[in-house]
């Protein structure tokens, strides 16, 4: 399953997030190719599911992980009260029902009575208390504070209701639930949160699986949870290999040794079908996933304190280059931070022509000039240099970053790549602001509120505005478009944030991809919708005759 936070986090695309990030509710489901002989589709118990990552966990407490390689895994440990169901619609999870106040401001949670921790001990509301007041605490770094800063109050007024308050209306406030996974009062009330050992061995969790072994920077493997309230789990181990290499990702798929990878564009286009064993045992999917990537600028960087700079470099990159080059035509360009197609696009943004004359134009009125006649811009005796850091085993990143670096040569600007191991790149480049430029992506979902990304004060360590973005026009946007539940006057503000951003210039929106994951055949119980294929893959099986690793669940 894939329970992301609804603000958003670090997208890192050789995995695609793991769980394969959901479609917009407002586009078709995934297209598959491939067919499956089937001789007894009965689900089975028992097996392992082996799929891969190009970079691994940093942490398994959700409220403090800001990547998704940690929030995977953690998704199958821990939940929230509520989901996007496959549809992209809000429904329950450790919620059965819940009520919202005539004025928008309380909400009732009805927790469903049926839920224990896997130490025996019952999941209660107190749980719910306990994560909250945990996230509100001010000794707790993570990056989606400010959304449960805004609860004023709560109650619990028995073992199974959670009612929380609201000063005045937030728009986003029933998804943002859909984000907070819940943690184990009893486990974790007297630990620290951001010095624990709990981060990487969890006592008591109550999702689909349970950990059972991680080998740093090799694997983790989970099993599944014979008291798992929501169902019974088919699957009984789900190992994450980390393998920080797309190349080598896919010599083990011919293989056989893993059950799913995403593939890179030339390998869905090319490599697959040159291989007669990879369409005889693996299916691919094919759909525009709900991310971005982009080039972005660190505005405390002198350099880029220029508008006209970032402007210029904006220009100076061609999109459909990297659309056909990179992606081999599996993306969209994209003008403004939501995904193309859905109704929130500023639909009057039009993605920057690829114009070098006028990129150098620019960057002449900013006073950079070739005085030496080497062909580079310099200032001051300075040269116009920068390097752009991205994070290492990410082909499409990597191969992006190499024709900007071209590109950008060409109108006199020196840039080099650093590749970085993700773990490292998150740590101690993104976390500590060590760098000029970055090639990163961003996950979307449903809810439109971009606030921990944009606004002006989630610049602290472990917060999203690593680039130090900076403008009262958006802060105000992005407050005023959460005081109403009015979509069309949410609308009008999420439109004034998109063009200043987009006037700004503090990224260079790049391209929304395809997401194209290979799944072996022996794999069943995958049903393709607008949330893409992961929404249920707690379900997922592998009947008995296909079942590869002698490897049993174990059931009540």
């Amino acid at each position: 399953m894939d329970h992301r936070p609804h603000l958003i986090w670090l997208y890192l695309t050789a995995i695609l997030l793991m769980g394969l990030a959901a479609c917009s509710a407002e586009s078709e489901s995934p297209t598959k190719t491939g067919n499956t002989t089937i001789i007894d589709d009965r689900p089975a118990l028992g097996d392992r599911f082996i799929t891969a990552s190009i970079g691994d966990a940093s942490t398994l407490i959700p409220m403090i992980a800001g990547d998704s390689s940690s929030h995977e895994i953690a998704s199958w440990l821990y939940q929230s009260l509520l989901k996007f169901d496959k549809n992209l619609n809000i429904t329950g999870q450790l919620a059965q029902s819940w009520d919202v106040s005539d004025d928008g401001r309380s909400m009732t949670f009805h927790l469903r009575p049926d839920i224990t921790w896997s130490d025996g001990t019952p999941f209660t509301s107190a749980d719910c208390a306990f994560t909250l007041a945990l996230i509100q605490n001010k000794h707790t770094q993570s990056a989606y504070k400010s959304d449960y800063a805004k609860v004023i109050a709560f109650e619990t007024p028995d073992k199974q209701t959670f009612i929380v308050h609201y000063a005045e209306v937030y728009s986003p406030a029933l998804s943002t639930w859909a984000g907070l996974s819940i943690m184990p009062k009893h486990i974790f009330e007297h630990e620290d949160i951001m010095n624990t050992d709990l981060a990487r061995q969890p006592k008591a969790t109550l999702g689909a699986y349970t950990l059972k072994d991680w080998q740093a920077q090799q694997s983790i493997t989970l099993t599944a949870n014979p008291h798992y309230y929501d169902g019974k789990v088919w699957i009984a181990e789900r190992m994450t290999r980390i393998i920080p290499d797309s190349a080598t990702q896919f010599l083990e798929l011919s293989a056989g040794n893993i059950d799913e990878m995403s593939l890179t564009p030339t390998q869905y286009s090319r490599l697959f079908d040159s291989k007669a064993v990879l369409k005889q045992h693996y299916d691919r999917y094919k759909y525009l996933q709900s991310v971005y990537t982009y080039l972005g600028f660190n505005l405390k960087k002198p350099l880029f304190q220029d508008q006209r700079v970032r402007e210029a470099i904006a220009y100076a990159i061609d999109r459909q280059e990297l659309i056909d080059g990179v992606l081999l035509g599996h993306g969209e360009i994209i003008a403004s931070p939501y995904k193309p197609g859905t109704s929130w696009v500023n639909q009057s943004l039009k993605p920057r022509s690829f114009d070098p004359k006028i990129a150098k134009r620019l960057l002449a009125d900013a006073g950079w000039k070739d005085s030496n006649g080497d062909g580079m811009l310099d200032k001051a005796g300075q040269n116009l240099a920068f390097t752009i850091i991205t994070n290492n085993g990410n082909k499409q990143r990597a191969d992006t970053a190499t024709i900007i670096q071209q590109r950008l040569k060409q109108i006199g600007i020196e840039v080099t790549i650093r590749l970085i191991e993700w773990s490292a790149f998150i740590e101690n480049f993104i976390n500590n602001r060590q760098f000029d430029a970055v090639i990163l992506g961003w996950s979307l979902t449903p809810e439109p509120d971009q606030y921990n990304i944009w606004h002006s004060s989630q610049t602290s360590p472990r917060q999203f505005n690593f680039l130090s973005y900076s403008n009262s026009k958006v802060d105000e946007a992005l407050v005023k478009a959460t005081r109403t539940f009015d979509k069309k006057q949410r609308k009008q503000w999420y439109d004034l944030m998109q063009q200043e951003i987009y006037n700004d210039v503090p990224i260079v929106f790049l391209y929304a991809p395809y997401s194209l994951p290979a799944i072996h055949k022996r794999i069943h119980g995958i049903q393709p919708a607008p949330a893409g294929i992961s929404y249920n893959s707690a379900f997922w099986y592998i009947p008995k005759a296909l079942q590869k690793y002698q490897i049993t669940s174990m059931q009540p």
